[in-house]
């Protein structure tokens, strides 16, 4: 068995920390494809919950992720700027329309 030293272990952990940019300069922009817009979305509230509709709704909104959350079930709380979730009902219609 090896033994592994307290310097060689400090030097491990060191190289995972999260370094800060230098002072001065702006660190890069996040590029997200596929941002959601909710406003377009809504306007599918009411319709019967279908692959096509969903299809139309990601062209609509702009989103690249479409999450389908049926009744009663619970999603993860997690954003994610490209991503359009829609609610329905026992019947299949879309109560619901959020970009999250």
């Amino acid at each position: 068995m090896r033994r592994v030293s307290s310097p060689a272990i400090a030097a491990l952990l060191a190289s995972c920390a999260a370094t800060t940019p230098p002072a001065g300069e702006t660190p890069p922009a996040r590029d997200v494809k596929g941002t959601c817009q909710r406003e377009p979305g809504q306007r599918f509230i009411g319709m019967k919950a279908s692959g096509a509709l969903g299809r139309e709704m990601l062209a609509a909104t702009g989103a690249t992720v479409l999450r389908w959350v049926p009744p009663r079930t619970a999603v993860t709380m997690d954003f994610s700027p490209s991503r359009l979730t829609v609610s329905f009902d026992d019947d299949l219609v879309v109560t619901k329309v959020s970009c999250t």
